[in-house]
């Protein structure tokens, strides 16, 4: 079960903000990519061999090209690092076909798009389809200063202007109030969908949350949180292949992937912490305990899918539509 990959070429970088690239990219065979919905996110496999992922930030329209950018982060492994340092026009990088977490709802009275820093890139293309069937948004964006606000030339000029609105050196404690301020008029049919760091998305969904139901707010997470310590999973369990019935032991040092793996069953990953959805996996039968930080709250309490990287179950066996 690999992911289809794809070999492309740079044709352009610039520096979009304060430690922020972007990079145009094309198919090196020459084909159109694929349509993608806004929101999603592919794989790039950095000159360092390090794959993470980041958001496509161009128009979705646009077949001919991708457009992603990339935040130089001071304790990179290896993959922001090497993609600033040592990729140049002309570059060859190796990357995913798109997945998508992040989808707009249709029948909305209203999109509001409330992103931090780097966060501004799936609301980015986001914006771009709102603007192409014409249906109401706003954009807030949030950042340190000016210098660290990435596209800020192409969000300053129509057709973006006028439903952005800028917030700089908002601090910590007075950015509940500003978010509030942001969502005062929101009617009860609006939709939030928000992408920056977790402990600023933590504030928007409170904030949201105060006039708007749980499932009109909407996030994307760069990477995983600490989770909190847990007794709710086994410590070992049995995971069954609903095809052909065989069964594998999972114990508390494996990952379900791992253990699968060990009898030939290959699950594609790629974040291997639960961000992506890679390694979604629909489930038959049993109890998964989610771990990850992808499946919508739906998703979990419907218990239909699990993320097999870093998830567990609180059923002896968990029975997977492999």
């Amino acid at each position: 079960m690999q992911a289809q990959t794809f070999k492309v070429r740079v044709d352009a970088l610039r520096e979009e903000a304060h430690g922020v690239r972007s990079f145009s990219i094309s198919r090196v065979d020459g084909l159109p990519f694929e349509a993608y919905e806004p929101g999603a996110h592919i794989d790039v496999t950095s000159p360092s061999g390090i794959t993470r992922q980041y958001s496509l930030c161009g128009d979705p329209a646009c077949r001919d090209s991708h457009l992603f950018a990339v935040k130089k982060e001071e304790q990179s492994r290896g993959g922001s690092r090497s993609l600033h340092d040592e990729v140049s026009i002309g570059s060859e990088l190796s990357i995913g076909a798109p997945r998508n977490l992040f989808r707009l709802e249709e029948g909305v009275s209203e999109h509001i798009l409330i992103g931090a820093g780097i966060g501004i890139t799936p609301l980015l293309s986001m914006a771009y389809r709102l603007v192409a069937i014409g249906a109401p948004f706003a954009l807030h964006y949030f950042a340190r200063s000016e210098a660290h606000a990435a596209f800020l030339p192409l969000l300053a000029r129509a057709p973006f202007d006028k439903h952005v609105k800028l917030h700089f050196g908002v601090e910590p404690d007075a950015l509940f109030d500003e978010l509030d301020a942001c969502l005062q008029d929101a009617d009860e049919n609006a939709h939030v969908y928000t992408c920056g760091p977790s402990p600023f998305m933590d504030v928007v969904v409170n904030a949201a949350q105060k006039r708007l139901p749980a499932n009109a707010v909407h996030l994307e997470r760069f990477k995983a949180e600490p989770q909190a310590d847990t007794e709710t999973s086994l410590d070992t369990f049995d995971v069954q292949l609903a095809s052909t019935g065989q069964t594998v032991r999972v114990d508390a040092s494996t990952s379900i992937v791992d253990a699968l793996a060990s009898i030939g069953i290959e699950v594609d990953t790629s974040c291997g912490e639960g961000v992506c959805g890679t390694c979604m996996v629909d489930v038959v039968s049993g109890e998964p305990e989610h771990r990850d930080h992808c499946l919508s709250k739906a998703e979990r309490a419907s218990n239909s899918v699990i993320c097999c990287c870093v998830s567990r179950s609180r059923s002896p066996v968990l029975v997977l539509d492999l």
